[in-house]
């Protein structure tokens, strides 16, 4: 994800002190304000929006070769987005959190409830059934979006207060490529004054290009280690994470955002790389 967060994005070069939303198998909102200096605003609490897109798209038997995403989108220009009745994510959380493992189960139980069978694709689905499954994919956008422009609008307020001089919204990842959620969440970026910028889809599919990416701009400011010598096992060098730490995480809670305090939850990528260059005593 990192080179993501500050390379030219076409012909225009974006500067740090960027939000960055990745939207895919893993939703993060993440203030970014110099390279390897990021703070968290959001995460994912469970399920994340390209895995709710993806299971709806499957359960409403749509081709998901591209992905869920489009499936969705192409399918919900024939519906009425307001027909279904599915609650908004987390409202009561005034936080930057995402969550859709309720939004998923509401869909399924819809689809349930109309006897949708998912094994008939949609090609193959009669005029009515067609309609039902548009209903559904239209009223599944609206809100899994919403819930996008909700927590959106919270991690734009509170990065401002961090960095006001913030001018870009970096949004990457396969569901970016909605054409409904960028054009919703560039109504919300043109509200605070910011400017959105997607990046093309190929920077953003290939983990081996961002991985040597991200450690191209790290070698370019000098922080790297040096080669092993000849005769050093090399199991003795394997540092295995699950997981690549990003940043710092803003403090739960409105007041604590209101005054932004940072809790530490995991070493920055600064501090790891500074730690690695100590010697072992």
């Amino acid at each position: 994800m990192q080179p993501q967060l500050y390379r030219n994005i076409g012909s225009s070069p974006i500067c740090f002190l960027s939000i960055c939303f990745f939207l895919g198998g893993h939703n993060l909102l993440i203030l970014a304000r110099d390279l390897g200096q990021y703070i968290q605003l959001g995460t994912t609490i469970d399920d994340a929006i390209g895995e709710a897109y993806d299971k709806t798209a499957k359960w409403l038997g749509l081709d998901i070769s591209r992905s869920g995403g489009p499936a969705i989108e192409e399918l919900a220009r024939e519906g009425d987005a307001e027909s279904v009745k599915f609650s908004v994510p987390m409202k009561q959380h005034k936080d930057c959190n995402f969550s859709y493992a309720g939004l998923k189960t509401q869909v399924r139980l819809a689809i349930e409830s109309k006897n949708i069978n998912a094994e008939i694709p949609i090609s193959s689905a009669n005029s009515q059934d067609r309609i039902s499954r548009a209903e559904i994919a239209a009223s599944f956008q609206r809100v899994a979006v919403l819930h996008l422009e909700e927590r959106c609008q919270r991690a734009i307020e509170w990065a401002v207060e961090i960095e006001p001089s913030i001018k870009y919204l970096v949004v990457s990842g396969g569901v970016a490529s909605n054409q409904y959620v960028r054009a919703r969440l560039n109504q919300v970026v043109k509200q605070n004054g910011l400017q959105l910028v997607c990046p093309p889809p190929s920077l953003c599919t290939d983990n081996g290009v961002m991985i040597a990416w991200t450690g191209i701009e790290h070698f370019r400011v000098g922080r790297f280690d040096p080669p092993p010598p000849a005769d050093e096992l090399e199991d003795t060098l394997l540092d295995l994470r699950p997981r690549w730490p990003l940043g710092e995480e803003l403090a739960r809670g409105r007041s604590e955002a209101r005054s932004m305090r940072t809790a530490r939850i995991h070493p920055s990528l600064t501090s790891i790389i500074q730690a690695s260059r100590q010697p072992h005593i």
